[in-house]
């Protein structure tokens, strides 16, 4: 069986967790007019990766 320090330290992340659940669950969304309308995206997000006119992050060259 594991020392008891372990079993204590898992129970109380298990106690955090639930507490940190319902303060969340309290609490709702957090921005609950934040998504479309319509529930579908509008808007192509474009092409994902380079970011461009980042000056110094290309590197040693």
């Amino acid at each position: 069986m594991p020392a008891r320090s372990v079993v204590g330290f898992l129970a109380l992340l298990a106690v955090l967790f639930v507490l940190a659940y319902g303060a969340g669950t309290a609490a709702g969304p957090v921005a609950p007019g934040l998504h479309p309308q319509g529930g579908t995206r509008t808007q192509d997000p474009g092409p994902a990766g380079d970011m461009g006119g980042m000056p110094g992050m290309g590197g040693a060259r």
